[in-house]
Parts: C-alpha cells; sequence; structure tokens
C-alpha cells in the first residue's frame, strides 16, 4: 500500500516525457483488446514487474509460484521498491521500448499509469473483465480509475482515499462532539480547535503534495464535481471566481492559524503524525495511518475518529487514487497473464498480500484490527473519488502548482493573480 509518507516521491514523474517518449519511438501495435486470446502463447513464460516493498515482495512471490503450480507456468517476479513514481515507470518504459518489457506490471492511475495506454503499451482489458466477472468484484470507482478515455487498461487491486483523521481527546478538549456536516461547520470545528489550544489540522508544505490535500478539498467545495475535473484535464479555464474562492480560503486556513506554524517549510513524514501525539487534532491522510502512526505508536485505533471532508455537493466526493495492474500489448501469453491477474484478486489471497485498501469485494480490512480503515471501505463503495492532484497533473505541471499553491500561502501572490497563473499552468498541460 503506498504511504502518504513517500508520496510525492511517488509521483515525481514526468508523465508528459513519458508520453511523448513513448508515443515517437514505440511503434508498438495498438492496444489489442485481448485481440492475442486464443492465439497459440509463445511459451508458458510470464514476467511481473512491480514496485512491492521487501516487507511483502515474500508473500507476492509464494502467491506466483502457487499460481505456476496449478497453471503450468513459470512466472518471474521482478520489484524495484521504494523508487516510486521517480524512478520506477521510467525504468517500465525502458524495458517496453526495448523490447523486454514485463508481461504484466504495477502502475498507478492518473497522468502516471495514462501514457502507457496512449503509447498503446498496455492491452485493453474489457474481454478479461468480462471473461472473469471483474466488473461485479472490483469496486466500481476503483475501475473507473483505471480506465482511461473508456479503456479498461489496468486493474485495480489499490483504492486509497484520503480523509479526516482525529483525535478524540483533542476534539472533546475543545467541547467538540460531532464531526463537521458542511465547511461551515469545519471552519466552526477549527476555531474551537484554536481557541482550546490545539493546532486544529496538521500538514507539511515540504514537497508541496502534503498540504495540497488542503486546497484541492477547498476548490472541491468550491467548484463542485463537474467544474473540479474540467478544472484538472483543462476543459475549462481556471481564471474563475470559483478558484479564487479556494485560493482565498487556502491562505485563511493559514492566516486563522488553522495550519502548523510555519507549515510550508515542514516534512510530512515529521508532522502527520502530530494528531496521534497530541501536537494538532487531525490530519488529511489515507488508510494506511493506522497501522504506520496510530498502531505503531501503540494507540488504540479507538481513541481515534476519521471522517469525510464535507463538500456540500452531490455527490460528495473525497479524495483519491487507486493502484493495479496492466497487461503488456506485446505479452506472448496475454491469456495466462490474465488468469494470474484474477488469481490475484482473490479475496482470501488479497489478505495474505496484507493489501488493506483492497478493491475487491470480500477482501475488506479486518474490522476487529483495523476498524477506521473498514469505515473507509465502506465509504469508497458509495462515495466516488476526485483524482488526487499530484496524480492529475504531469510532474511539470505539479511543480509549478506547488509552487503557486506557496507563492499563495506566502502572501507573495494574490488569489485573483493565483486562478490566472493556473490558467497559465494548466492551457500549457493541454499543448503538450
Amino acid at each position: 500500500m503506498t504511504g502518504s509518507w513517500t508520496r510525492r516521491g511517488f509521483l515525481g514523474l514526468s508523465a508528459a516525457a513519458l508520453a511523448a517518449g513513448t508515443a515517437a519511438c514505440t511503434g508498438a501495435t495498438a492496444p489489442s483488446g485481448g485481440s492475442n486470446a486464443g492465439k497459440t502463447p509463445t511459451s508458458n513464460n510470464l514476467r511481473l514487474f512491480t514496485y512491492e516493498d521487501d516487507t511483502t515482495i515474500g508473500n507476492l512471490k509464494t502467491a506466483v509460484a502457487a499460481f505456476d503450480a496449478q497453471n503450468g507456468t513459470t512466472t518471474r517476479v521482478d520489484s524495484l521498491p521504494g523508487s516510486g513514481a521517480a524512478v520506477y515507470p521510467d525504468k517500465l518504459r525502458a524495458e517496453l521500448l526495448g523490447g523486454s518489457g514485463p508481461d504484466v506490471w504495477r502502475i498507478w492511475g492518473g497522468q502516471i499509469g495514462a501514457p502507457f495506454v496512449k503509447a498503446q503499451q498496455a492491452m485493453d482489458l474489457a474481454p478479461y473483465y468480462q471473461q472473469y466477472g471483474w466488473d461485479s468484484k472490483i469496486n466500481t470507482n476503483a475501475i473507473a480509475g483505471m480506465t482511461f478515455n473508456g479503456t479498461k487498461a489496468g486493474v485495480p487491486i489499490v483504492v486509497a482515499a484520503i480523509g479526516a483523521w482525529y483525535s478524540k481527546a483533542a476534539m472533546e478538549k475543545a467541547g467538540i462532539s460531532s464531526t463537521p456536516k458542511s465547511y461551515a461547520e469545519l471552519e466552526e470545528m477549527n476555531d474551537k480547535l484554536v481557541a482550546s489550544g490545539t493546532t486544529p489540522v496538521t500538514l507539511g508544505g515540504k514537497y508541496g503534495w502534503d498540504i495540497m490535500r488542503l486546497f484541492e478539498y477547498l476548490l472541491e467545495v468550491s467548484a463542485g464535481p463537474d467544474l473540479h475535473d474540467k478544472l484538472l484535464t483543462g476543459a475549462e479555464s481556471w481564471d474563475r471566481p470559483e478558484v479564487v474562492t479556494a485560493f482565498t480560503n487556502f491562505k485563511k486556513w493559514q492566516d486563522k492559524k488553522w495550519l502548523p506554524n510555519g507549515a510550508l517549510g515542514l516534512d510530512p513524514s515529521d508532522v502527520e503524525p502530530d494528531y496521534v501525539t497530541g501536537k494538532a487534532a487531525y490530519t488529511l491522510t489515507g488508510t494506511w495511518t493506522e497501522a504506520q502512526a496510530i498502531q505503531s505508536a501503540k494507540k488504540s485505533s479507538s481513541d481515534f475518529g476519521t471522517f469525510q471532508l464535507p463538500t456540500g455537493h452531490t455527490p460528495e466526493r473525497h479524495s483519491g487514487f487507486v493502484e493495479g495492474y496492466m497487461i503488456g500489448a506485446r505479452s506472448g501469453n496475454p491469456d495466462k497473464a490474465a488468469a494470474l491477474l484474477d488469481y490475484l484478486l482473490k479475496p482470501d489471497l488479497q489478505a495474505t498480500l496484507q493489501i488493506t485498501s483492497s478493491t475487491v469485494t470480500g477482501a475488506e480490512p479486518d474490522k476487529t484490527k483495523l476498524p477506521l480503515s473498514y469505515e473507509w471501505t465502506e465509504i469508497n463503495k458509495t462515495s466516488p473519488f476526485y483524482t488526487i492532484q499530484d496524480q492529475a497533473f504531469p510532474k511539470q505541471q505539479a511543480d509549478q502548482y506547488f509552487s503557486v499553491q506557496s507563492d499563495v500561502l506566502q502572501g507573495k501572490m494574490s488569489p485573483a493573480d493565483a486562478a490566472k497563473q493556473m490558467q497559465t499552468v494548466v492551457s500549457a498541460m493541454a499543448k503538450q
């Protein structure tokens, strides 16, 4: 599962460069749409490329070996752990361009996975969705995250959601008895927390991606789902009142001390656990925090809570992202590759693989061991997500966006000028 503390590193990829490079050089055939299905495989050898962590790669290899024993295949599993999107996708791209690419690879959605589809290096998996009934077994919202311009090019295995995680003690100290149901109530909650001597939300501005979670939420509130999505794709201009409002509120959160002092210079890995240690009331993060921050600190999950940030819109969405597997368009044995993916999607195997944000029905986190993560499994079933912004933008645009949000918080740029500047940034993306 992708941890929040290394997230920006995971997403440090020039997706635009990927798209341009692959489109120009690969000469790959069109996504087969399962057109290889039924053809005699060139061999029963498969290769799976992933960025599985060293702590869990053994589980994956054991599972794959069991599949091989049952299916007469020989699958080599290669992992590049910890490199994130700064390295892993470039390594994958180089292999694909060199003709030695894997049959199956793990990848993120959004502008990280999209270039492999645009370059026609990943298969259209629609026939396999039908063959294995994946549409009825996998979270629909997660499938949407691995669908690119209508092409189901990936099978999602992780669906991550960003929400508020809070200390019940901090809330009680401030006299807060319930979580906010509207943005206005969230602001009122922040004021009460400040008055009680507690920093409301702990976020770090170093690297840009952590504090971004606040701005993208504020944009969802001011713009609403339809306009927010159009802004991310450049279909609507950012130079508009809804964006100005979001940047105005963004600055407000800092000026009213709802963020930590000097938030822009803080490292997310240092401040995210502050809601667990009592230095802050809550943070904006994903389900990994239950094991990494709460339980690793020997705290009980019962002393903490989580809630979806209220947006005031229908549908009420949250920030999220997906990770999944793709099959190479040049794979010599796509049927066995698809069978391997179906095998890995078995609910009991998902638990063995320690996937706590599984997309598979029946593979939800153990409610008794990870009760708060389980809550998000239920939220994910009914609440769609908007693509987290550092996955929605190519790296170049993400870095420029981070600069804009930093300038706003430092008072170097007005919200109105920030909206204009973002339109310039996104316009350049559309021309790439």
